[in-house]
């Protein structure tokens, strides 16, 4: 059986004062362009996953989450025709600034339970149950 190569990844679900999670949409010329996804992304060598949630929803949606309550929810892990992926996922309920797309990406935010309607992300998928399990 051939390896694939490992990409790490994190991501967040952000939660607003409805319960709603944000997703943003993947741009065009990406991988997977058009689905849905948890805001996050790839971690840089040397950095560890909760450093890189802080560094990636600051650049993408332009806000910090660096003074606020965000944990780690679960992980998981899917296997791409092309690689392998691990994706540790935060959840907050709280940040700092107004969020926007910065990297042309179409945000929505949705009800957890309606996640499951969506054209997420394949290796997003598994993580949707704990995500409506945990916001209420």
């Amino acid at each position: 059986m051939k390896k694939l190569p490992i990409k790490m990844v994190s991501a967040i679900a952000l939660v607003d004062a409805d319960n709603k999670v944000l997703i943003a949409q993947r741009p065009r010329n990406k991988f997977m362009e058009g689905f849905w996804e948890f805001p996050g992304g790839k971690l840089e060598t040397n950095e560890l996953p909760n450093d890189c949630v802080i560094r990636e929803v600051k650049e993408e949606l332009g806000v910090d989450i660096s003074n606020s309550c965000f944990s780690p929810l679960t992980f998981t892990t899917f296997d791409y025709k092309e690689f392998s992926v691990i994706i540790f996922l935060y959840l907050s309920r709280e940040w700092e600034g107004f969020i926007k797309p910065k990297e042309n990406q179409n945000l929505k935010w949705v009800r957890p339970n309606k996640l499951f309607e969506i054209n997420m992300l394949p290796a997003d998928i598994p993580l949707i149950s704990f995500i409506r399990d945990n916001v209420s």
